[in-house]
């Protein structure tokens, strides 16, 4: 590459906002938010440009798990950091987060995809067998994590005891180590659509492309959620200054986290390729529930912090409906303008039940 190649803003916006989050500038008045914002942006836009770089290289399904991974890898941390330092206040903290992403990704993401590939395609068509497998994983994992611990009675409340803790976490990694096997070796085929069958080229970078664009896209992901940790309190003084709950916090946050790969499943869509918005989006959904409890069960046991894991009735309802309807949507193994808008006015009633409880 040469010397002007980093000069694209997928390689200035970054480094300012390294630059910038060091300066400890955040916080400290409304024109440093302005500016910490607009860098975040830039950083979740350059994220989405080498995420695609890398998933170019490695082909799929390797290149969207490289992103799922790196989101919720990021994601834990930020969870934890949360946790350790929140206290008492934070024990519904990975629920609320964990709860927010499966919502945004079922509903939002997957919606948009797949009512903008419905309004300029009419209909996009994808592997049945690829939607099953992601659904029949998620599925598993979200009600033994978010709705069992309703209904035990080793601990009173919506709590699981270590050992409950213990073996949901082996048995969310084991069902998830299981899928990986099933997505990149044993039935590989599921996932992928071929260049000829999507109407596609691509370009295929070389190999120092790929090395540089997948440290960029670890830089950008770092940065985005340690701005978005930073712009935390910003969020929170302006959501509660509308009157709206504390919980609207971590859907934004949780929204801000997400855009990385909720862009780049966009455009695959628009260009033809809903099965690889398929896999980022289901992806996503499954790494965030399955390798996030998990990790933070293990932080939670070590340190001895209550963890809220039991949703409440109103967000199982939800929940419930949001599952059933992506159920029904993918079914078929085509989409249209339709399934996209009822997922889409399911994320709006979570979020509105969210700011009006």
């Amino acid at each position: 590459m040469k010397l002007k190649d980093f000069l694209y803003y997928t390689y200035i916006f970054p480094v300012l906002a390294v630059v910038y989050y060091f300066l400890n500038l955040m916080g400290t008045g409304v024109v440093y938010d302005i500016i910490a914002g607009i860098l975040l942006t830039g950083s979740v836009l350059s994220a989405v440009h080498h995420a695609e770089v890398v998933a170019h290289k490695v082909g799929e399904p390797y290149g969207t798990i490289i992103l799922a991974l790196c989101i919720t890898i990021i994601e834990v941390a930020l969870i934890i950091s949360l946790m350790t330092a929140g206290g008492e206040q934070a024990i519904t903290l990975a629920r609320d987060t964990v709860f927010a992403a499966v919502m945004i990704i079922l509903n939002g993401i997957i919606g948009i995809c797949v009512l903008v590939g419905g309004v300029k395609y009419y209909e996009q068509f994808f592997a049945r067998t690829s939607a099953t497998t992601y659904l029949v994983s998620i599925v598993s994992i979200l009600v033994i994590t978010l709705v069992l611990p309703n209904f035990t009675s080793s601990v009173n409340g919506p709590f699981y005891n270590n050992a409950q803790l213990i073996f949901v976490s082996i048995a969310c990694l084991v069902i998830y180590g299981v899928f990986l096997m099933v997505q990149t070796v044993r039935h590989r085929n599921y996932f992928i659509v071929s260049d000829e069958e999507s109407g596609e080229e691509h370009y295929i970078p070389n190999k120092t492309q790929a090395i540089i664009s997948f440290f960029f896209l670890v830089v950008c992901l770092i940065i985005v959620v340690l701005m978005a940790k930073g712009l935390s309190k910003t969020i929170e003084d302006m959501v509660q200054s509308v009157g709206a709950p504390k919980s609207l916090v971590g859907v934004i946050i949780a929204a801000v986290i997400l855009l990385p790969e909720g862009l780049a499943a966009i455009r695959a869509a628009r260009n033809n390729q809903i099965q690889s918005s398929l896999n980022l989006a289901l992806g996503s959904a499954l790494a965030s529930i399955g390798l996030s409890i998990p990790a933070v069960s293990v932080v939670c046991i070590m340190y001895d912090i209550p963890l809220v894991l039991g949703l409440d009735k109103k967000d199982i309802i939800l929940l419930s409906l949001s599952v059933f309807i992506v159920m029904l949507s993918l079914s078929r193994g085509k989409t249209n303008i339709l399934y996209g808008t009822v997922l889409l006015v399911n994320l709006a009633a979570y979020i509105f039940t969210v700011i009006v409880p």
